[in-house]
C-alpha cells in the first residue's frame, strides 16, 4: 500500500505547526549586523584607500611599481642581452 500526504503549507507555518521557535527576529538581527559590517569595510576597499595606504607605507614604492612594471613589460633589460 502506497499513501502520499501532501501538505502546502509555508515554513512558518511548518515551524509553528511542529512548535518550533520564530527564528525571524534572530535571522534580521545577524542580517542587519552584517550588512553594517559589509557598508564599513566598503570603504577600507575602495580603490582609492587601497592605493593611499600603499603608497604611504613606503615613500619610494611609487618608483618600485614604476620599476616592476617596466620589468614586467621587457623594457628594464635591454643592457643584459649581450653575453
Amino acid at each position: 500500500m502506497k499513501v502520499n500526504v501532501e501538505i502546502d503549507c509555508t515554513p512558518l507555518e511548518a515551524r509553528q505547526f511542529f512548535g518550533l521557535p520564530d527564528v525571524s527576529p534572530m535571522q534580521n538581527a545577524v542580517m542587519d549586523k552584517m550588512q553594517q559590517q559589509v557598508m564599513a569595510n566598503i570603504e577600507k576597499v575602495s580603490p582609492e584607500s587601497l592605493i593611499q595606504s600603499w603608497f604611504t607605507f613606503d615613500p619610494k614604492i611609487a618608483e618600485r611599481f614604476q620599476d616592476m612594471f617596466v620589468t614586467m613589460a621587457g623594457l628594464g633589460g635591454m643592457g643584459k642581452k649581450d653575453k
